[in-house]
């Protein structure tokens, strides 16, 4: 992929273009990490100079898992295009090659100078991206004016928005240690400490079932609701039943789109994700499991401070632990975390984006957040000093990371318009004091 970019781009008229080598994965001992794709489109000093972002990975995907189609062919039916990667994120990059193609055939200059970053290992964490932006901010990233990145989708299936924030993630590891070998529930059960026993109930103490996260100091971090934020919330187009039809069952917890959608963008969640070593197959097996892992994740929001939020959910774990009274042993720990990002939704790239979604669609956009977290925003946010937007061309029901992704036909060419009018607002906008 990295090279069939570059081949792309070279024949496009793109120039320095450059696969930046990232190292060797960690835990691997000659596996190279895909290279990211730079690239340069114009070079005019008197032009403003914008990043696109966008990843050339995708999810793994089999057509057993449950997919209609060959999931790495690309298939149209009706108004939609289905393939993984159709809409995260081959779709949105392949569009912005096409905004290319469509200024060449047309020879209409670029308004502004476009600077391209693509990389292979989002859907991985963006290993080795940040060391890259760091050591390029000065060099191949230096005099960047913006940043647009075409990663996420609209709220629902027929109103566009503009993303201003992403929750961010902190994934944790429980794992409970006793026995030297799984053990007869028949010879050892009620003589032993059960490891599964103790994560259960350490698993009950974390969250309600109402999404109440129990961690006490978690709550006091949140940034509270400002009267000015709470009315973005007010006109936003969201079709909670149709929103429950997607997830396939009416098991929302709440009854309003705006207690909904601030449960989902503006406040931190906790969710249980898995156990390993336990018995998950089909049938009956009585074992006792000798050590188990738990998985959880909380989703981080403005102000939360990753240490700072370690720190309480360590001792908290281990308190509940020592109140079991169990004689098993207990390792909690970090398995990885991003940041949460948050923007100005009024500034300089978003009024150039409302112009661009406005003249396309005839619409208004949705000022919306994301629930999700693609740290990569902060990165470029805060390394090159710059304004980030994400600008979605999907719709809420593509089906990224499931089965049978896709993109509708129609938001693949207007999302494109939209992408290349952005460029043709932002070099007539004037930049923020």
């Amino acid at each position: 992929m990295a090279h069939w970019l570059k081949s792309q781009l070279t024949k496009l008229g793109a120039t320095d273009i450059q696969l930046k080598d990232l190292g060797i994965q960690e835990h691997t001992k000659d596996l190279a990490l895909p290279p990211v794709v730079l690239a340069r489109f114009g070079t005019d000093a008197n032009k403003k100079n914008i990043l696109i972002y966008g990843h050339y990975d995708v999810q793994p995907a089999l057509k057993e898992d449950g997919w209609n189609t060959e999931p790495f062919e690309l298939v149209e039916q009706g108004d939609c295009l289905y393939g993984r990667g159709a809409t995260d994120d081959k779709g949105p990059v392949i569009s912005w090659l096409n905004i290319l193609q469509a200024h060449n055939e047309l020879k209409l200059e670029l308004p502004v100078n476009l600077v391209f970053c693509f990389e292979g290992m989002e859907e991985s964490g963006s290993l080795g991206l940040d060391d890259l932006i760091i050591a390029e901010k000065d060099k191949y990233f230096k005099g960047v004016d913006a940043v647009c990145i075409s990663d996420n989708y609209w709220l629902g299936t027929t109103h566009p928005v503009l993303t201003y924030g992403v929750r961010g993630c902190s994934y944790y590891s429980i794992t409970i240690s006793g026995p030297a070998a799984d053990l007869h529930s028949g010879l050892f059960g009620g003589v032993v400490h059960e490891p599964m026993i103790d994560l259960s109930h350490i698993f009950a103490k974390l969250t309600d079932p109402q999404g109440k996260i129990l961690i006490p100091g978690i709550k006091e971090m949140v940034a509270p609701l400002t009267p000015e934020e709470d009315k973005l919330y007010d006109t936003i187009n969201f079709d909670l039943e149709g929103f429950e039809q997607n997830i396939g069952s009416k098991t929302v917890l709440h009854d309003n789109v705006k207690d909904a959608l601030q449960a989902r963008w503006r406040y931190p969640s906790l969710s249980i994700h898995g156990v390993e070593g336990a018995f998950y197959n089909p049938g009956a097996k009585t074992v006792i499991p000798a050590k188990v892992v738990g998985k959880f994740s909380i989703r981080t929001v403005p102000n939360i401070e990753p240490r700072k939020l370690d720190e309480v959910v360590f001792k908290y774990v281990n308190e509940v632990f020592a109140s079991l009274k169990s004689k098993n042993t207990l390792k909690v720990e970090l398995v990885h975390d991003g940041d949460y990002w948050v923007s100005d939704p009024h500034n300089w790239s978003f009024r150039a984006a409302r112009k661009a979604t406005k003249a396309v669609w005839g619409v208004e956009p949705d000022l919306t957040r994301e629930g999700g977290s693609i740290p990569i925003t902060l990165s470029f946010q805060n390394n090159l000093n710059t304004s980030v937007i994400l600008l979605p061309m999907g719709r809420g029901d593509d089906g990224a990371h499931s089965t049978n992704e896709k993109i509708n036909v129609s938001n693949y060419i207007e999302g494109t318009k939209t992408l290349g009018s952005y460029l043709h607002f932002i070099a007539e906008e004037e930049k923020d004091a």
